[in-house]
């Protein structure tokens, strides 16, 4: 392969997963990552992997509880409402520990919603979305670059922790065209003597069940998912930070909205306007003690979603209610500019009363 690569973001994510060591997928065509499904269709076979388009979204997240259980490097995507049907066997899938990749490029909603970017899945993919006490780890890229690297870090990590991750794009950042570099991705094997892979030498065979009648025993499982989340929350925590160290007003953004901010940020500090961004790169678990240090300074954030608000309350309840939380969003597909996202920065200087 070339030095590098023009791609979308869903292909990057396609061919990421190959290089990570996926050789199974299993998913259902939907507008915005469609892409992503024909690009593992043509790729898979070409390495003796399988691809198989399912009946539906529930089928194609059964089929990757099953071949996690074995142990192969496997994936599956969707946009919204197609994640929205895979959550019940998500949660079991955490409730298993089988590690695999779940890739949400999210679109407008609720509902059937449109084809357009948005970000409302956030709730979903942060606080279970499915049923139970349970937690993926998932990860927001901003670039087709990231698209590629957060791919091969959700196999390395998934397979580390035993854990379901979910790589959380949108419809701009998986139709955009950017060159990609695949060199070097690190990627990690990891042992699994838990996969039900037959008898073999061992005495007992592995057995994969979430179903504990006795409450003893489910609250047991409970007990130990979260002792694993709270080792994931003191070591898997990402994020990036830009001028945030003399900043009276912090940004906060993920994904495609922090590409915007970062453009309106630069436009305010020309104006001798002290602003930084705060960029989310784990999104469970979310960087609070990071946030919190990141703010120090500052007067007040100003959180950018597309969405109604959902991030924002993690971002207040990270910074502990200390200062002024205020919001920007668009909804329903409709993107912000870096100058609407400007506007609201002028006015939240003007109110405190100038820069």
């Amino acid at each position: 392969m070339a030095e590098k690569v023009l791609m979308k973001g869903n292909e990057a994510i396609g061919e990421a997963a190959v290089i990570a060591g996926c050789r199974y997928y299993f998913g259902y065509p939907i507008t915005p990552q469609s892409e992503l499904i024909e690009y593992m269709a043509k790729r898979l076979p070409q390495v003796n992997g399988v691809f198989l388009q399912a009946e539906s979204e529930v089928a194609a997240i059964n089929m990757v509880y099953g071949a996690a259980g074995a142990g192969a490097r496997v994936m599956t995507s969707s946009s919204s409402p197609g994640v929205s049907l895979k959550q019940e066997g998500i949660s079991y899938i955490a409730a298993g520990e089988l590690p695999c990749v779940i890739v949400n490029i999210m679109r407008g909603g609720p509902g059937l919603g449109g084809i357009q970017p948005g970000q409302a899945d956030y709730f979903q993919a942060t606080k279970g979305g499915g049923h139970g006490d349970y937690h993926c780890i998932v990860v927001a890229p901003n670039s087709v670059q990231e698209m590629a690297e957060l791919t091969v870090l959700a196999f390395n990590l998934a397979d580390q922790y035993r854990n379901p991750v979910m790589l959380l794009g949108d419809g701009a950042l998986g139709q955009m065209m950017e060159p990609v570099d695949f060199h070097n991705l690190p990627v990690i094997p990891v042992e699994k003597p838990w996969a039900t892979t037959g008898m073999g030498e061992r005495d007992k065979p592995n057995i994969i069940d979430t179903l504990r009648l006795n409450p003893e025993a489910l609250e047991a499982v409970n007990d130990a998912l979260q002792k694993k989340y709270a080792l994931l929350q003191e070591q898997e925590v990402r994020w990036e930070e830009t001028f945030t160290e003399d900043a009276e007003l912090v940004l906060v953004a993920y994904g495609i909205s922090s590409r915007v901010a970062y453009s309106a940020m630069e436009m305010a500090r020309a104006q001798g306007y002290k602003v930084g961004l705060f960029r989310p790169i784990t999104l469970w678990p979310f960087p609070k003690a990071a946030l919190l240090k990141a703010v120090d300074k500052a007067a007040a954030v100003l959180t950018i979603e597309l969405s109604a608000g959902q991030m924002v309350e993690d971002v207040s309840l990270a910074i502990r209610c200390s200062r002024p939380v205020h919001f920007y969003g668009r909804t329903g597909g409709m993107m912000m500019s870096p100058q609407d996202v400007y506007q609201q920065i002028v006015e939240i200087f003007e109110t405190k009363g100038g820069k």
